[in-house]
């Protein structure tokens, strides 16, 4: 039953977005994957969550965080499957598992906390607070930017993660991305 958290083999280079936030990761992501002429994952839990909003005006809980891992990872999946050389995703099950951490109090489901070590990327896309924040339904921390920041960041490194941090305008963060991914598709 736990399969489906996991990701299938593939011989495509995996790029993640990993940020609080806010930040351009999504934005980030379709620009990488109209620049490598390939498909992007898009956030699961962005429909889901504003579903569950728009339905029942509730924001995530606990026992949200499977369904959504397990939508996240069908998504990845089968996106694999129509990518070139290279798969963008717009996140990650570690980007869960930050989430289910901060939000509540250190807590994370052994299952989510499992697949989300497991399950490897080439490279993670560190994104900096440097972008204005945006309101919707959905966020809500705009006075903890740096605190998310700093504790995705901390993730990253403790899990040994290859990782750059992008900073700057959106043109600027596109151009750091690209010559890093290259550099990978290179090797």
């Amino acid at each position: 039953m736990e399969e489906k958290y996991r990701q299938e083999p593939s011989n495509v280079l995996k790029v993640v977005l990993f940020g609080p936030e806010s930040t351009g990761k999504t934005t980030l992501s379709e620009q990488l994957a109209r620049h490598y002429h390939t498909v992007w994952v898009p956030e699961y839990a962005r429909d889901y969550l504003q579903d569950k909003w728009n339905n029942e005006r509730k924001t995530c809980e606990p026992h949200d965080l499977l369904p959504i891992a397990e939508g996240q990872m069908r998504l990845e999946n089968k996106l694999t499957k129509k990518a070139t050389d290279i798969l963008i995703c717009d996140t990650d099950l570690l980007e869960t598992k930050v989430y289910s951490e901060a939000y509540y109090v250190g807590d994370c489901d052994p299952i989510l906390e499992k697949y989300a070590l497991e399950n490897s990327y080439d490279l993670y896309l560190l994104t900096y607070i440097d972008i204005p924040w945006e309101a919707d339904d959905l966020r809500d921390k705009p006075n903890e930017r740096e605190q998310m920041f700093n504790y995705f960041k901390d993730t990253l490194e403790k899990y040994g993660k290859n990782f750059i941090t992008l900073k700057g305008n959106k043109k600027e963060r596109l151009q750091k991305a690209i010559n890093h991914i290259d550099t990978l598709l290179h090797k």
